[in-house]
């Protein structure tokens, strides 16, 4: 798997030499195109930690990443702000950090002259605020109305609110990512905890007995007993399990 990195500020490719004199991390559109061009249909592993920048580079990193022939995953582990959230909606599949946050605005810039500069610099503004939005909408699938309001309000959003909304598509290293159609309270044990007993399984030595009104309690509890020092389950999953066992068996 081929990686590539959008850390730091995005910047215009001909600005990076002195970015890279000062020592300082920036990403341009010529970085993800030498790693695209090297990565030569490989799949592609693109780490973003970036507050954004210019947004024609955040664009183009956009662009070329949609565009390239083989399977591209985004993980945002810092932020993904402005131009930067816009260059992520190109991946396949984009996850973020529990930690991460994402953020999407208005575009800005500066803009002189007479009172039709001012006014037509505003048009362009909100022109490129559409065009903005329709990198999100393809993500998201947001109308164009409530895109624009969040970026009117300059959301930040945390993990769980950028997947609600369809920023991103995983919360990274949450097992709750698999889908189930039980509530609560059907007494399923989570996903972690069936991994956790399935790779143990040889360690284990339930022997179930059948659920009859004859079993002796003391035998019950001596076996649940029994399992807890041989497992030593220190976490709350692995309680839980422990009390649906007690439960079945009664």
């Amino acid at each position: 798997m081929a990686k590539v990195n959008i850390k730091g500020p995005i910047i215009s490719s001909d600005e990076k030499w002195i970015y890279d004199w000062f020592g300082i991390e920036a990403t341009c559109a010529k970085d993800i195109e030498k790693a695209i061009d090297n990565a030569n249909g490989e799949e592609l592993e693109v780490i973003i930690n970036s507050p954004g920048g210019y947004v024609d580079e955040g664009s183009e990193i956009y662009s070329l990443l949609k565009d390239y022939k083989g399977n591209t995953t985004g993980k945002i582990v810092g932020m993904a702000a402005s131009a930067a959230s816009v260059a992520a909606m190109g991946v396949d599949v984009l996850k973020i950090s529990p930690t991460g946050r994402f953020m999407i605005h208005n575009a800005s810039g500066v803009i002189q002259g007479d009172h039709r500069a001012m006014e037509h610099g505003s048009e362009i503004l909100k022109e490129c605020n559409k065009a903005i939005s329709n990198a999100y909408a393809l993500k998201t699938g947001l109308s164009e109305e409530k895109l624009l309001d969040l970026m009117n309000k300059e959301t930040f959003m945390n993990a769980q609110k950028a997947k609600e909304l369809g920023f991103v598509d995983e919360i990274m290293f949450d097992t709750s990512n698999r889908l189930f159609n039980n509530t609560n309270e059907s007494g399923m044990l989570p996903p972690d905890v069936i991994e956790k007993i399935r790779n143990m399984k040889d360690e284990i030595n339930l022997n179930p007995k059948k659920n009859t009104n004859t079993v002796d309690e003391n035998s019950k509890e001596k076996e649940i007993n029994k399992l807890k020092e041989k497992l030593a389950f220190k976490n709350k999953y692995v309680s839980s399990f422990l009390l649906c066992q007690k439960e079945r068996v009664l």
